[in-house]
């Protein structure tokens, strides 16, 4: 017979996972909650699709989900995510940083308003998230994920910006092991081409995306889902580290 330790390996555990209602953060999101955890799904926009995401996590498991809106610009808004956290499910495990902003920023194209959305979204909001969620991370020996990029070491052309964020994100993950240590873990995962862009790709790139991995195939979000499960319930002695989920594009 299986223990309940075994089927809900994070039960009792709490997780705020931001943009945690559309693509992989849903995915986390349906993981993480799956094996146990109760959730604090952060969205911007994404209004419909958190109301359901949220209803059939409480479907499965009564008062085990929750949905809160704020947009990661405003300078309150990680004071206000974890106290919602703290107000819904009275404690902090998990801090997932997942939400991002990504499109092209061709040089010669970019301004103050690119630099402001797509380091604010990629660097900043996780840095002042991880800042707020420290003191309630620290009474749970508790952990963050921040998800990266493979672009943070290997830039995508046409995307300085984006790219620039994500390599500060990485050095971010790091600098937040050494600094919140020994009391709360701080790992990244960097995906590859687990989900293409929401705006239209050309199907050769793809292919030439494609070509580039080890494993001649394209990922899912179940992958970096499950990855993120390994670090919350497996990986005790791991911190500091940024996984590349990429099929062996990075090599």
């Amino acid at each position: 017979m299986t223990s309940s330790i075994e089927s809900s390996p994070l039960k009792g555990q709490v997780v705020l996972i931001t943009g945690g209602a559309r693509r992989i953060g849903a995915e986390i999101t349906r993981t993480l909650h799956a094996a146990g955890a109760s959730v604090l799904i952060h969205y911007r926009s994404s209004a419909a699709a958190a109301v359901a995401l949220s209803d059939k996590c409480n479907r499965s498991r009564p008062r085990s989900a929750a949905i809160h809106a704020a947009d990661l610009s405003n300078a309150a808004a990680p004071d206000i995510l974890v106290a919602a956290a703290l107000a819904e499910f009275g404690r902090l495990d998990i801090l997932i940083n997942n939400a991002s902003s990504f499109y092209p920023t061709p040089v010669g194209k970019i301004t103050m308003a690119h630099w402001d959305d797509l380091m604010g979204s990629n660097l900043r909001a996780p840095l002042f998230l991880a800042q707020a969620a420290a003191p309630c991370l620290v009474k749970q020996r508790g952990l963050i994920i921040n998800i990266v990029d493979i672009h943070g070491l290997r830039p995508l052309k046409g995307h300085p910006l984006y790219s620039i964020a994500k390599a500060g994100l990485a050095m971010l993950t790091r600098s937040l092991a050494r600094e919140l240590g020994p009391d709360i873990r701080v790992n990244g995962i960097a995906p590859g081409p687990v989900l293409w862009p929401e705006h239209d790709m050309d199907e050769a790139l793809k292919r030439e995306i494609i070509g580039k991995t080890a494993l001649k195939r394209h990922g899912s979000p179940q992958d970096i889902a499950r990855t993120a499960l390994f670090l919350a319930k497996d990986a005790p002695y791991i911190t500091g580290q940024i996984i590349a989920v990429d099929g062996g594009r990075s090599i």
